[in-house]
């Protein structure tokens, strides 16, 4: 990064000082208002800051408002903000009323270095970084978000505390572009949608557990005729493994040992078995169930497996953290030789299928965890493989150091709305030790055994979360071929119900999913409905349509004029093969 950008919000580090320095600022602000409240941790997250307080009192819209004037005094005065430390017990007096700092003391390591952040009369147990004034923050580009109920240390037998958010920029221009993203991103939030356009439903009687309605299996069917398709092309074939599956299995995958917090378990005929949290161990089986030539590899092997994961209920969020998905995996087998083209190979469909959407991406590779089984030359030596697969493609990607799967290095693929959030979904993570561990086997051409590598992938994720992603990206107007109604036909009088149902019977007949509003209502009230429904084409079926043979058509967009049934559907199926996200009439 050139000199001039270190101190601007184009780098990260910078924007996250600036932000950890605001939430001081808020901290102080509290603390000037309504000293009793006891403060807890502040740290800067992705898009701005969190607070947590302790408080006898719960805020309200108008605390928040109060606290926000009085930042705004704090960055006027320009307080110079200064860091210092102090041994142990000189840091435990001075934060002896502030329970949770004293706690946080005593929890660092005898030899760790206690230091503080101060300005003005506020001083807080911090490791910084910090902006060195508070003058540097402007006062009229801050903006306090919200303000949850939140667990000391995400404990749930401990203190509830308050978590008030905010975010800051250098320019009050940006905080309104923000604000204005921000409400745009709640009215394409997936819940409201899906709730609106009779996608999907989630109840108490199954957190986490998403039901999917009529309309929402319609999307869904659709989305995975769509990946089935693509997914022969590039010569996949599919299997479906078991949900459960004993003890023995998990401990053999390493999962038992590594991930059993996440996995729901269960005892059948006295013997420990676990409802499977990834596809990998059975995709292992169905490898080892027959004998294999290096002329089968690389093979390629698809699963829309139903996998279930425990998660805390405080993490559970719509579509996007559930407990049970549909995971699309695929684990390719094949000879190191072949590993890097494998690779390319599997980039090139995770393109194809996000251009479909109008989705781009940025790549991420996770490097050896703590946590991992394998040696560190060989995590060393697929992570080299991973990095001059993608090179080689002239591809970038950043590092994350520390956070591969258990097994393996990996790829992330972050994808980018249509409001710029990116979304994990698609994964390539690259794995030398399941072979290894179920022993798998191919003859190679010297015709002597040797143990294939293999990749585990997803290029959707999870078939629920990329719905939840699709549906804010479009803001629940899918295109044409995604869309669970392509077409509804109107009528304006009684004497048209016949053509209209004509028209549906032969829309159904093509293919297209259409339907009839037959309704005693006016035009005007059933175009504002299916529009609010976001439903892509609507036909017109008057007197005059019907003497004629045509359809007036309109969309979201607007009225497109009148013409022969035949020339309509003439653009619409080339609209829906074409998988095109723009109408063509």
């Amino acid at each position: 990064m050139s000199e001039e950008n270190l101190y601007t919000f184009e780098n990260p580090e910078y924007r996250h000082t600036y932000w950890h320095s605001c939430s001081h600022i808020m901290a102080q602000a509290v603390k000037r208002l309504w000293p009793e409240v006891k403060l807890a941790i502040g740290p800067a997250i992705d898009e701005g800051w969190y607070y947590d307080l302790y408080a006898p009192f719960a805020f309200t819209p108008e605390h928040l408002s109060e606290i926000e004037a009085e930042m705004r005094k704090i960055c006027k005065e320009k307080l110079k903000i200064e860091r210092f430390e102090l041994p142990r017990e000189e840091a435990l007096k001075l934060m002896a009323d502030e329970p949770f700092k004293v706690e946080l003391i005593n929890d660092l390591p005898e030899d760790a270095v206690i230091s503080f952040y101060k300005q003005g009369e506020f001083t807080d147990l911090c490791a910084g970084p910090h902006l060195d004034s508070t003058g540097r923050v402007k006062g009229n580009a801050l903006k306090l978000t919200a303000c949850n109920a939140a667990y000391w240390r995400g404990d749930s037998s401990r203190e509830t505390l308050q978590r008030i958010y905010g975010v800051a920029f250098p320019k009050k221009e940006e905080l309104d572009a923000y604000l204005t993203r921000i409400e745009e991103a709640k009215k394409r939030d997936h819940r409201k949608l899906g709730k609106e356009l009779g996608l999907f439903m989630l109840r108490d009687e199954g957190p986490g557990f998403p039901f999917f309605l009529p309309k929402g299996m319609v999307l869904k069917n659709t989305l995975i005729d769509y990946w089935r398709e693509v997914h022969k092309k590039y010569g996949y074939v599919e299997i479906s493994t078991p949900i459960i599956l004993n003890r023995k299995l998990w401990e053999r995958s390493g999962h038992w040992d590594h991930y059993k917090q996440n996995m729901y378990t269960t005892v059948i005929d006295d013997e420990d078995y676990a409802i499977k949290p990834m596809n990998c161990p059975g995709g292992m089986l169905v490898y080892k169930s027959e004998p294999h030539s290096y002329r089968d590899l690389p093979l390629r092997v698809g699963e829309l497996g139903l996998v279930h994961r425990h998660e805390l209920s405080g993490a559970l969020h719509g579509l996007f953290r559930v407990r049970c998905f549909t995971q699309d995996d695929a684990h390719v087998f094949m000879t190191r030789e072949q590993m890097q083209d494998v690779i390319q190979e599997t980039v090139r469909l995770f393109d194809e299928v996000y251009s479909v959407f109008g989705l781009t991406y940025e790549i991420e590779l996770s490097t050896m965890p703590e946590d991992h089984i394998g040696t560190v030359e060989e995590w060393e030596r697929n992570q080299e493989i991973l990095k001059a697969a993608i090179t080689a493609m002239g591809k970038s990607y950043t590092v994350n150091e520390g956070d591969g799967a258990f097994y393996g290095p990996k790829l992330d693929f972050h994808l980018a709305d249509s409001l710029g959030r990116t979304w994990q979904c698609g994964t390539i993570q690259l794995d030398s030790q399941l072979p290894e561990r179920f022993e798998l086997e191919y003859t190679g051409e010297d015709g002597q055994k040797h143990r294939p590598v293999m990749i585990h992938r997803v290029v959707l994720g999870s078939i629920e979360r990329f719905i939840g992603v699709i549906t804010e990206h479009f803001a629940g107007a899918f295109p044409t071929w995604l869309a669970p109604v392509q077409v509804r036909v109107l009528t304006i009088t009684d004497r048209t119900n016949d053509y209209a149902n004509e028209l549906v019977a032969k829309l159904d007949a093509l293919g297209v999913r259409a339907e009839a509003d037959l309704r005693n209502e006016k035009l005007g009230k059933k175009i504002v409905e299916a529009r609010a429904q976001k439903i892509p084409y609507l036909l017109v079926a008057g007197d005059k349509e019907a003497e004629s043979g045509q359809v007036a058509v309109r969309t979201l967009t607007g009225d497109k004029g009148a013409m022969s049934f035949e020339e309509f559907t003439a653009k619409l199926m080339e609209e829906i093969k074409t998988r095109s996200r723009e109408n063509l009439i």
